[in-house]
């Protein structure tokens, strides 16, 4: 594996870990050298030297085995000298069952960064090669210190950081840019719909998710209002039939789920004001007080989600860049319990069962693109 430099930002192939020097580093490359293929040479190279070591292993116990053939030779009537040979023959005989098998077998990759965690303690956080279906190598960063009360071993699945003017958004994601704030939210759409991105697991089994997603308000997002509306303004009530499916866009804000079928993970929700009642309280928050939304909230749902606002007492079709959503921070006069919810800003689940599910994260609105949308601009998520 490698080292990261970070004066020169190149990568060396010289330990076990490409180690981070601030928080920001993500992966190794740099145009000459630590690129994925020049660790693999690396790796390559190691094995042809691994090789080499066990021959001249071999060579040194054939000429000890030699040599005390030429001792029982010479000995044939110490019958104290032969015992001794032989218990040493027997001795070098282990040893050479041991290197067979050590070479034989050959010391694979690791599957994951818990397995990382489990053999090495004290591995620090950094990109590993991971071993994934069978053959193949994957590179990813392994967070070894405590994420969501859990302690090290993470795997990381999904990464983006926008910030990062090299950063672009996922494919199908509309790019937002104000006030130096870039976001990727849902593609164009007159009517209800969802942008999603997937992210394989690459085989690695796990039995907990733990994430944060950074976004911001556009418009007029009503968290899981439920009631029906006939585009693009005319409220008529009832129940929207989308509001309890979770394949539809049942939510104004983002969705995280597992596998398919979808199995929830985590909502964020995006409210559409925080500081005072809207509509009598169908476009507030569901933990805002005076909301209705707090008995809509969908039983796939339950309790798993945050949710905030970006405005404060009134809204504009603008991205309101000054308070972010989901960081609890800069919350409104009725978001105080929004912005005290367990974890916040980090996600947690921890499930009974294993799987090796994809993670998919969906930003999504119920009505058209125009009048609402909570587009990201960071997210990670990991797993173990």
């Amino acid at each position: 594996a490698v080292t990261l430099d970070a004066a020169s930002s190149t990568c060396t192939a010289a330990v076990s870990t490409c180690i981070e020097s601030n928080a920001t580093c993500t992966y190794c490359h740099s145009s000459n050298e630590g690129t994925p293929s020049s660790v693999a040479e690396e790796l390559l190279r190691r094995n042809a030297k691994g090789i080499e070591a066990t021959n001249q292993k071999m060579n040194g116990l054939i000429a000890s085995v030699s040599e005390i053939k030429n001792t029982i030779t010479s000995n044939t009537k110490s019958t104290l000298a032969n015992a001794r040979a032989i218990r040493e023959l027997l001795e070098l005989m282990e040893d050479l069952i041991a290197l067979h098998n050590s070479s034989t077998s050959s010391s694979p990759l690791p599957t994951s960064c818990q397995e990382i965690k489990n053999k090495e303690p004290n591995s620090p956080s950094g990109v590993y090669a991971l071993a994934v279906n069978d053959s193949d190598i994957t590179y990813a960063y392994c967070h070894m210190g405590e994420l969501c009360s859990s302690g090290g071993g993470w795997t990381r699945l999904a990464y983006l950081d926008m910030t990062d003017s090299k950063e672009i958004c996922p494919s199908g994601f509309k790019l937002y840019q104000s006030g130096g704030v870039r976001a990727c939210g849902r593609a164009y759409n007159a009517d209800a719909s969802c942008t999603s991105v997937q992210f394989p697991s690459n085989g690695i089994s796990y039995s907990q998710v733990c994430g944060r997603v950074t976004g911001y308000q556009y418009a007029t997002p009503d968290a899981v209002q439920h009631g029906l509306w006939q585009n693009p303004q005319h409220y008529v009530g009832g129940t929207d039939p989308k509001h309890n499916n979770i394949n539809k866009a049942y939510v104004d804000g983002v969705s995280i789920t597992r596998g398919s079928p979808r199995q929830h993970v985590w909502t964020l929700m995006g409210g559409v004001l925080g500081s005072r009642i809207a509509h009598d309280g169908r476009y507030n928050c569901p933990c805002s007080p005076g909301s209705t939304q707090s008995s809509f909230v969908q039983d796939f749902v339950k309790n798993n989600y945050f949710c905030e606002s970006g405005a404060g007492t009134s809204t504009s079709r603008i991205l309101y860049t000054a308070d972010p959503l989901w960081d609890g921070q800069g919350c409104g006069t009725l978001e105080t319990a929004c912005c005290s919810a367990p974890g916040l800003p980090w996600f947690h689940r921890n499930y009974t069962t294993t799987t090796t599910d994809y993670i998919e994260l969906r930003v999504c609105g119920d009505q058209e693109t125009d009048d609402e949308d909570t587009p990201v601009s960071f997210y990670e998520i990991y797993v173990k």
